[in-house]
């Protein structure tokens, strides 16, 4: 008996599931090869490479791909595979934001680094703050959406504004062998504390956003402070003796990375399901993590090159199908963007620059401080997605802000080694480890 043949080509068609891995795959193979060549190009030209890759994501949206081939980006990114796109940039946000957690040190090894770093941090939050919330007062009939209060917007503008982006600023440090400089230590600590301010501050404007009611809005508030109570009270000392362990055998066994993974995800769930996004919780699942430099080393080798390469980039694409740049023409558009941009630029610049000064370091010094954190990086379009999918923005304000995170991410670099020339960086650079030797000498 002759059983009749199947034919191949139909499986697609039969089966939905392979249908949309097929349409998703394409998707982001174009992501990534977008994000290479952007990274790359960003590279030869002296920028981080998540300038270029923050630019990728903007030139796959409608502002260059979508105009010039509207078609092929409608094909590309349809309606059922954006989902797939948010649910994996939600992850890796997610995953990020638990490693820039997990990397930020609460040690102070100088006697009063920790009191000037917390000055460095309250000028880093509070004169971009103040100018971000006048220029959200001036902007609220412009720009806001119509149930957005006026001090809701102009609050959410001065956070974002606010921000500065700590793995970047990480990432220059170490690649210069910077981090242990008194510089270098004193700005990775305000970086944190901004950071960790900020996302306060985006939580309790979520909960008062999404709450419905003041007694809703004080439940929120009141279970996020629990949850992280909890995380940095209990779970963080359950999970000493995984640091330990790790910090002794100097890797991650498979049980670890899988309380690794576990922990940031299930953050996220609850944070999620209490009101605030995922994020959130990923951040203080972070800040739980054991403290040991090994474990911190030891899970930044192990996620940090998956996460950053594969998912991130997800993330770029995903913003810049948001982002409406052609919705910026015209004069009352662009004098709206001049002043959102001068207010995050000068309130970071030299408002920092003029504390780190009063803190006791010279001007070099304190403009490269300065340069340092007014980059925002992803740490503001991470913010400001949360702030658009929460309906707390418009399109237009989020492509301003977007090109807010580019300009300032750019100009840091070229600013800082204006700032500090390479002889004197180099000099510093052997202080630093001089002085680090002495101390493993004498321990």
């Amino acid at each position: 008996m002759l059983v009749p043949a199947l034919p191949l080509a139909a499986a697609p068609a039969t089966d939905p599931n392979l249908a949309l891995a097929l349409k998703v795959l394409p998707a982001l193979a174009v992501i990534l090869l977008a994000a290479a060549v952007c990274g790359r190009l960003a590279t030869m030209v002296m920028q981080p490479r998540v300038v270029g890759e923050m630019v990728a994501g903007v030139l796959l949206g409608p502002t260059l791909f979508g105009a010039l081939f509207p078609d092929a980006q409608a094909a590309l990114f349809s309606a059922d595979v954006r989902p797939i796109l948010y649910v994996l940039s939600t992850i890796g946000l997610t995953l990020y934001m638990f490693l820039v957690g997990a990397g930020i040190d609460h040690d102070a090894r100088a006697p009063g680094e920790l009191r000037k770093a917390s000055a460095l941090a309250a000028s880093g939050i509070g004169s971009p703050m103040v100018l971000g919330l006048g220029a959200g007062l001036l902007l609220w009939d412009r720009l806001s959406r119509p149930d957005v209060g006026r001090w809701e917007f102009a609050l959410f503008l001065g956070g974002a504004l606010s921000l500065t982006a700590f793995p970047m600023l990480a990432r220059i440090l170490y690649e210069r062998g910077l981090q242990n400089t008194r510089v270098g230590r004193l700005t990775l600590l305000a970086a944190s504390i901004d950071d960790a301010v900020a996302w306060c501050l985006l939580a309790a404007l979520s909960a008062v956003h999404l709450g419905g009611g003041p007694s809703d809005t004080l439940r929120t508030i009141g279970l996020t402070a629990a949850f992280a109570a909890v995380m940095l009270g209990v779970v963080a000392r359950l999970l000493r003796p995984l640091g330990r362990q790790v910090a002794r055998t100097g890797r991650f066994g498979a049980g670890a990375v899988y309380v690794v993974v576990l922990v940031p995800l299930t953050a996220g769930y609850i944070t999620d399901a209490i009101g605030v996004y995922s994020v959130f919780g990923g951040f203080i699942a972070g800040l739980a993590m054991p403290r040991e430099p090994a474990f911190r080393a030891a899970l930044h080798g192990r996620m940090m090159d998956v996460v950053s390469t594969l998912l991130l980039p997800v993330f770029f694409a995903f913003s810049g199908l948001n982002t409406h740049l052609a919705g910026i023409a015209g004069g009352p558009a662009l004098l709206a963007f001049a002043v959102i941009l001068a207010a995050a630029f000068c309130g970071k610049y030299f408002g920092c620059s003029l504390a780190t000064r009063g803190l006791g370091f010279g001007w070099r010094e304190s403009w490269a401080v300065g340069a340092m954190m007014n980059a925002r990086g992803l740490m503001i379009l991470i913010f400001i997605n949360i702030g658009l999918a929460q309906g707390m923005i418009t399109q237009e304000l989020f492509a301003m802000l977007v090109l807010v995170a580019v300009l300032t991410t750019a100009s840091a670099l070229p600013l800082y080694k204006l700032a500090l020339p390479e002889r004197i960086e180099r000099a510093e650079a052997a202080e630093a480890e001089s002085l680090a030797g002495r101390e493993r000498a004498a321990a």
